[in-house]
């Protein structure tokens, strides 16, 4: 988490002040900062609390840390400080702790290194302590902006004999420049802030009878400064009236113990929230999506009704094709032994993949055909095969476009898919041989496994088949009017793009191409413009070509029935005009 931790201290004789602060470095340490560098008092022991490293190898000293030496730094001068508004000692160095899992130092000392931080954190030092305050003084607060960063502060009290009204008064601050992620962390924030608070407090009272009690025994404050009541408060300070919080809380480790749970509270407060994607409105492909999957819930309930009624399920058409489709492969007597033992590698991985098994003629071919809703018929052996080819061909056409037969011993018509399996004996009718409306491809086992190119090896289980990919109209793969498809070829021969990236893109084309047929659905079916309107509208649309109003056309069998209806329901409704008449 990009923040930073601070303790801060509002001194009797300087004003608010900086105690201790932690923050996180993503980029190298700066000189000094080696995992080498330690302290020069033998190797220290180390410990490891929720993955990160504790560890008291710290950096060197350096003159921009703690007092500067440089008159025109704008830290305070040693000469401006005291002990109550000092942390650690003149020349201690600071602590480290490394993260392992992400390489991220926690790095504390009094002050930010970056004058420009060193501001941030002066001024929401300032601010904690003087005029953002809560009611009753003690508790958390909000403020900041956009230019300083924003503050999560929580103001407190611990007992001093020594101090106006018998308490001190500090805070801890966490800055950050991110408004929403700090006011989603406020619970998570104020519950382990207030339980550092709670340790320090605890400390300092069980000091309490040790130290305070002892002091109002020997010299009572209280009658000493009503007898001074006019005496300028100031000029009764000495050299030991502004104490350290270490000699209040009596732990000459406080310090270390801070960094430890400043340390910890950064990570934790990163991990506890991850950022997530916003979606908007449903795409198409998702209300289609629903939409079948509603169908196909009224479908079983409409048979569970009927197994009560009846007291024996009602033979189902639709039904009984699903689960005969669903088939394990090992049922089907047609595939052989060598196939049964090969095709649960035997398949495609991708649109790469296949442009290079079918070579780049015939899987244009292949490609444009199935944009365009002419049916695509697969004949062979091997049905996990056909399912992959299936399952990588349906990446370009959206949800509802997609009618699929995965497997069937004998032909079926276009009407019903525009997917079809068929095994080996199958036999396809000469009109659809010779159609241009369809393609097909035919695999079968090669009496070699050398077919192809250098790409493939012996080890490659597509090498041992053969495909052969034909259509009664062969000239589609000269065609360049279809636009979708020359990008999706474009995406895939750069090989600088991984399969990922590529399914991002066809992702983006189809939302794209889409978007251009609700414009033409509403412009054509609703509003009913004159032809002449359309063919400006496709001009603007960039699809005035053949095949891509062919697609467009095609596409638009695809659109949801909730987009539809919600579109001719809206014609249907009276206008404004109508309403005043």
């Amino acid at each position: 988490m990009n923040a930073i931790v601070a303790l801060c201290h509002f001194c009797e004789l300087h004003g608010p002040r900086t105690l201790f602060c932690t923050e996180a470095l993503h980029s190298p340490l700066p000189q000094g900062a080696s995992s080498g560098d330690s302290m020069g008092q033998g190797d220290p022991a180390e410990e490891e609390e929720m993955g990160i490293q504790m560890s008291s190898r710290i950096r060197s000293h350096s003159p921009a840390e703690g007092a500067s030496s440089d008159s025109n730094s704008p830290r305070p001068k040693k000469s401006d400080m005291c002990e109550g508004c000092r942390s650690l000692a003149t020349g201690h160095p600071g602590y480290i702790s490394q993260d392992k899992e992400t390489s991220i130092k926690y790095v504390s000392h009094q002050h930010p290194n970056h004058p420009q931080l060193f501001s941030i954190v002066r001024q929401a030092c300032v601010r904690s302590l003087s005029c953002e305050v809560c009611p009753g003084r003690e508790g958390p607060i909000f403020f900041g902006d956009e230019q300083h960063g924003f503050v999560f502060s929580h103001t407190f009290f611990i007992k001093d004999s020594l101090a106006r009204g018998f308490q001190r008064w500090y805070s801890i601050i966490v800055i950050m420049m991110d408004r929403i992620y700090l006011i989603n962390s406020w619970p998570f924030l104020l519950a382990k802030i207030r339980g550092i608070i709670d340790e320090l407090q605890g400390k300092a009272l069980k000091c309490l009878l040790q130290v305070f009690d002892a002091e109002q025994f020997g010299c009572p404050q209280r009658p000493l400064r009503i007898n001074t009541a006019f005496t300028p408060f100031l000029h009764q300070r000495n050299g030991n009236a502004a104490r350290s919080l270490t000699s209040l809380t009596s732990d000459d480790n406080l310090w270390a113990c801070l960094h430890t749970s400043f340390a910890w509270l950064l990570k934790a407060c990163g991990c506890r929230l991850t950022e997530k994607l916003l979606e908007g409105a449903p795409t198409e492909d998702t209300l289609v999506q629903m939409e079948k999957q509603a169908d196909l819930e009224e479908e079983c309930a409409a048979w569970e009704c009927s197994e009560v009624e009846e007291g024996r399920p009602r033979p189902q058409p639709n039904v009984l094709e699903r689960r005969e489709l669903s088939k394990c492969p090992t049922e089907s007597s047609v595939l052989s032994e060598w196939n049964m033992t090969t095709r649960r590698t035997a398949v495609f991985r991708s649109l790469r993949h296949m442009r290079q098994v079918l070579g780049a003629s015939a899987f244009r071919m292949l490609a444009w055909h199935v944009l365009m809703g002419n049916q695509v018929i697969w004949k062979g052996q091997d049905k996990e095969l056909i399912e992959s080819a299936f399952d990588v061909l349906q990446a370009m056409l959206p949800v509802g476009c997609v009618r699929v037969i995965l497997y069937s011993e004998q032909y079926e018509d276009a009407y019903r898919c525009n997917f079809l399996g068929l095994s080996s004996q199958a036999e396809i009718p000469p009109h659809v041989q010779t159609s241009e409306f369809a393609v097909m491809v035919d695999f079968r086992t090669a009496p070699r496994s050398n077919l192809y190119p250098v790409l493939f090896v012996d080890d490659e289980p597509l090498s041992k088949y053969e495909f052969e990919v034909a259509s009664g109209g062969p000239v589609v793969t000269d065609r360049v009017g279809l636009s979708i498809l020359n990008k999706i070829e474009a995406a895939l021969i750069n090989e600088n793009l991984s399969m990922d990236v590529v399914d991002q893109c066809l992702i983006c084309l189809k939302e794209e191409w889409m978007n251009k047929v609700k414009v033409l659905f509403k412009f054509t079916k609703v509003d009913s413009r004159p032809k002449e309107d359309t063919q400006k509208l496709l001009a603007i649309l960039g699809a005035s070509e053949e095949d891509n109003i062919k697609l467009l056309k095609f596409w638009m069998t695809g659109l949801s029935k909730t987009y539809k209806s919600h579109l001719m329901s809206s014609v249907r409704s009276p206008t404004s005009s109508e309403c005043r008449n």
